[in-house]
């Protein structure tokens, strides 16, 4: 498996990246899957699930705001993430350590805001400078269905 394109967030009004991909909601009725619309986001390695979303933390709520790729958002505004708990990982500074699989690179920092039904009920940054870090273990940690999950978070 080849790294991962991240998804796109806007945090505090900026555009960042997130190094995780929250699950798409099943069968809203403005999310649709599009067999010919892929926005040169057809298959690539380096996006297997074959779409990059947009969301946005605002008012300590949790949004999608668009797609691109094999699925589209339809006119509305942003769709508040009703359907979503887990943990957003957004990595901070310069790479010390890159994976080619999964999210499994590794930043200088990574910030992890928790989120419970769409709304922001935790925040905490790890700090990676100075920590080992094994490229094997992170590997395996990244292999499909690992990817999102994260030590200290309760998930890996």
């Amino acid at each position: 498996m080849t790294a991962q394109s991240h998804e796109v967030l806007i945090l505090d009004g900026k555009k960042t990246s997130m190094a995780f991909c929250p699950p798409l909601p099943e069968g809203h009725p403005r999310v649709l899957e599009s067999a010919t619309r892929n926005d040169g986001l057809g298959f690539v390695t380096s996006c297997w699930r074959g779409y990059v979303g947009t969301w946005e933390v605002k008012g300590e709520k949790f949004y999608l705001v668009g797609l691109r790729g094999k699925f589209r958002v339809l006119p509305g505004g942003p769709i508040f993430a009703d359907w979503f708990s887990g943990v957003l990982r957004i990595p901070r500074g310069e790479r010390l350590h890159y994976v080619h699989m999964g999210f499994g690179s590794v930043y200088e920092e990574e910030l992890h805001i928790t989120i419970e039904k769409g709304e922001v009920v935790g925040r905490k940054v790890i700090d990676n400078r100075g920590k080992k870090h094994d490229p094997v273990e992170l590997a395996l940690r990244n292999l499909p269905g690992g990817e999102n999950k994260f030590p200290g978070d309760g998930e890996g």
